[in-house]
C-alpha cells in the first residue's frame, strides 16, 4: 500500500514529487523537514482505508525538484500546495501535517478555507518558541561550505542520535538505526542536489511567520486537533495546551505518550486512531 509509484506535478519553478493511497473522502499529509512524504508510511495503512491520502514531498525535500525561483518561505510552500490541490481537482478535502509542515498547514487553511474541512496538526512550530538548535542550524546553512559541514556531521553516528541530530524525534532513540538512517539521511550525505534543496528549505524558515501563527490561529475556521508527542523536547506539551486556545474555532489536544517529535513514526496507531476519531465526526465529513 505505500509502495505506491511516485507521480510528479509541474508547478513551473518546481515540480511536485507525490503518490495517492486509499479511498474516500480526501486528507492531504504535509511532512516536516528535514523529512518527506514517506514519514507517514506507518500511519497510511491505517488511514487509507477511509481516506484518499495525498502525500506530495515539499520542495527542497525528498523527490520534488526545484529551481533558482522557488520560494521557500512558508507562504510559497503554502502556495504551491494550493496548487497542487487545485491540479488533483480535490472539492474538499482534509489536511494532517508535522512539524514545519503543520505552519504551511496553517498558511494554506486560511487560504483555502472554503475547502478545507478539518486539520491535525502534530508537534509544530509555536509562536513566541525557537525549537533547540534550529536557529543556529537556519545561520549555519548560510554559510559557505554549509554543504560540506552537514554532510560530515550526518555521517556520524554518535552525531545523529544526539540532541543536535534526530535523538529529540524518538523516545526510544534506538530507532534512529540503519532503516531511518538510509531513508533520511543517507540520501542527503550522498547527493549534493538533495542537501542543497534541504538548506534551502531550511533557510526559508521564517521566524515572524511563526510568531504570528496566533492571528493565523484566530483566523482558522475548520475544526483543529493537536496530537502531540508528549515527550517532545522541540515542541514542548505545556505550550502545544496553551496554543489549543488560540484557535477561533473548535479545537482540542490529544497527548501521545512515549512519543517525541515523530509521534507518528514511533506510535502510529496511536496518531492514527486520533486522526480518525476526529476526522470522522460528522462536521468533518461534509462536503
Amino acid at each position: 500500500m505505500t509502495d505506491r509509484p511516485v507521480r510528479h506535478l509541474d508547478l513551473g519553478s518546481e515540480r511536485i514529487a507525490w503518490r495517492c493511497v486509499g479511498t474516500g473522502p480526501h486528507l492531504l499529509l504535509v511532512h516536516g523537514w528535514p523529512l518527506h512524504g514517506r514519514t507517514w508510511d506507518a500511519v497510511l495503512p491505517h488511514l487509507a482505508p477511509r481516506f484518499t491520502c495525498w502525500v506530495p514531498d515539499l520542495a527542497g525535500l525528498g523527490l520534488s525538484e526545484w529551481g533558482p525561483d522557488t520560494d521557500f518561505g512558508f507562504a510559497g510552500h503554502a502556495r504551491r500546495l494550493r496548487g497542487f490541490v487545485d491540479a488533483m481537482g480535490l472539492d474538499r478535502y482534509a489536511i494532517m501535517a508535522q512539524d514545519t509542515g503543520a505552519t504551511v498547514a496553517r498558511l494554506l487553511a486560511v487560504d483555502d478555507a472554503a475547502r478545507v474541512s478539518g486539520l491535525v496538526l502534530l508537534n509544530t512550530e509555536m509562536p513566541g518558541h525557537r525549537p533547540p538548535w534550529i536557529p543556529l542550524y537556519r545561520t549555519l546553512a548560510g554559510l559557505p561550505g554549509a554543504g560540506a559541514s552537514f554532510a560530515l556531521l550526518l555521517r556520524s553516528r554518535t552525531y545523529l542520535r544526539s540532541s543536535l541530530g534526530f535523538g529529540g524525534c524518538f523516545f526510544d532513540r534506538g530507532r534512529i538505526d540503519d532503516a531511518f538512517v538510509a531513508r533520511y539521511v543517507r540520501p542527503l550525505t550522498d547527493d549534493g542536489r538533495r542537501r542543497d534543496g534541504m538548506l534551502r528549505y531550511l533557510r526559508g524558515v521564517d521566524w515572524s511567520v511563526v510568531d504570528s501563527l496566533a492571528d493565523v490561529h484566530r483566523r482558522i475556521r475548520a475544526p483543529v486537533r493537536l496530537v502531540w508527542g508528549a515527550a517532545d523536547p522541540t515542541f514542548p506539551i505545556e505550550r502545544a495546551r496553551s496554543m489549543v486556545r488560540q484557535f477561533a474555532g473548535r479545537a482540542d489536544l490529544v497527548e501521545i505518550p512515549r512519543a517525541c517529535l515523530l509521534a507518528h513514526e514511533e506510535q502510529p496507531l496511536a496518531v492514527a486512531q486520533a486522526t480518525l476519531d476526529f476526522l470522522s465526526e460528522p462536521d468533518q465529513m461534509r462536503a
